[in-house]
């Protein structure tokens, strides 16, 4: 049976697990449909601040399935591209989702699984976690935006030297190098990320959402585009209610209630 995505409402957050512990929680492509159609649906409920994914058990995810991807090249290439394409987009999924994503590492995050971490907005890990780009030891190189995310957070020299040699890298390590953000006690990571889902919480949801966005284009953008586009943003949260809620909160010396 191929890997699948457990859902479960925490709160305000929702945890997503990938769920096939025997294969340490191969990706497949049930868990790619899946995934876009939660992230769909809590992108649209307004109760729902954010969003972790884990691993079912010691693990967080080995990557894709190499016996279905050995299976592969005895079929016409375009099927595998299909596959990666469905991948990809639960990648893009992440990217515009309007709500804080948290990936909650135990164990091995492994090729695909780690590319999957890199493409959400935080990542908490296990301070015993490894992450590896295991592609080259198999003859392939990385898809699921790997290659996208490891270029823009490190030197060129240490994103090639993670793709060409496929050593494991160890959670402090990446913390260290600011992709990880959170350290924690084996067996804690899942803790650690509802704890800060409930911090993310206490924030305004769309105050949340333009920092993200903004994040998301500003490669791309020159620094006028940049801040042009953080102009709109921020007068349109200053005119937002959860503007006026946050002002009179800080002038008032209280906690804010955003909505």
């Amino acid at each position: 049976m191929p890997s699948e995505l457990l859902t479960q409402r925490e709160g305000d957050t929702l945890v997503l697990t990938l769920s096939d512990p025997a294969t340490r929680n191969t990706l497949s492509p049930q868990v790619y449909s899946a995934g876009v159609e939660a992230l769909n649906v809590a992108a649209d409920d307004a109760t729902l601040r954010a969003v972790i994914i884990r691993g079912d058990g010691e693990h967080f995810c080995a990557g894709g399935d190499l016996n279905r991807i050995a299976s592969a090249r005895e079929r016409p290439p375009q099927l595998q591209a299909e596959s990666i394409e469905q991948f990809c987009g639960l990648v893009e999924a992440l990217g515009h989702f309007p709500k804080p994503v948290i990936a909650a590492v135990e164990g091995f995050a492994a090729g695909g699984g780690m590319a999957l971490a890199l493409a959400c907005d935080l990542i908490v890990a296990a301070s015993d976690a490894r992450f590896v780009m295991s592609y080259a030891k198999l003859g392939l190189s990385p898809d699921g935006g790997a290659s996208w995310h490891l270029a823009r957070a490190l030197p060129r020299a240490l994103a090639l030297e993670l793709m060409w040699l496929a050593e494991p890298i160890s959670a402090q390590r990446l913390h260290a190098l600011g992709l990880v953000n959170r350290l924690t006690e084996k067996g804690q990571a899942l803790a650690a990320a509802l704890a800060l889902a409930r911090q993310l919480a206490g924030m305004a949801p769309n105050a949340v959402a333009s920092s993200k966005e903004l994040v998301q284009q500003a490669p791309a953008r020159r620094l006028r585009e940049q801040m042009e586009a953080e102009k709109r943003e921020f007068v349109a949260n200053l005119f937002h209610d959860n503007g006026g809620e946050g002002i009179a909160a800080f002038q008032a010396k209280r906690k804010p209630e955003f909505r």
